[in-house]
């Protein structure tokens, strides 16, 4: 078996998750990209601003150590922050601290965030239900699988 093709693996699994990795990347985005703040009002924007897309990345590293349906919902909790970041991202360019294009840009990250987070979200609901018909006709199978090792990365 040729192992120059084997995939190297994180120690922490949800490192390797691509929606994961896009994640951190909108939060670096933002902070290479927000405007400076010129006072207090615009300080907290940024600082709330900033907290909201650390909050997508932080659920799903903290929801992937978790079971399917544990998972699920952090899952869902990651998209409440992308509807936040969506309400920074008007606010930051009605202040003046997004232009125009930066604003759309900001928008088309969440919007892929969100397009990710969804169909991951549909593929552990399949794959919740694929272990419920399996456990009715008899075949035993464990639906508190606390890790990722049966989660598609490209995600």
């Amino acid at each position: 078996m040729d192992n120059t093709q084997e995939k190297n693996v994180s120690f922490f699994r949800f490192e390797d998750l691509r929606i994961y990795a896009k994640a951190t990347d909108y939060s670096t985005w933002i902070i290479n990209n927000i405007g400076h703040p010129e006072n207090d009002m615009q300080r907290n924007l940024v600082n709330s601003f900033c907290h909201s897309s650390y909050d997508i990345a932080l659920n799903i590293a903290e929801g992937s150590s978790r079971n399917k349906n544990q998972f699920e919902h952090y899952l869902k909790i990651s998209k409440s922050a992308i509807r936040e970041c969506i309400v920074y991202t008007a606010i930051a360019f009605n202040t003046g601290l997004f232009d125009e294009d930066k604003c759309n840009q900001s928008r088309e990250f969440l919007m892929e965030l969100t397009r990710m987070i969804g169909a991951l979200i549909i593929s552990l609901q399949r794959g919740s239900s694929r272990r419920h018909e399996e456990y009715d006709s008899d075949t035993t199978t464990d639906d508190t699988t606390s890790d990722i090792d049966n989660i598609d990365t490209n995600f």
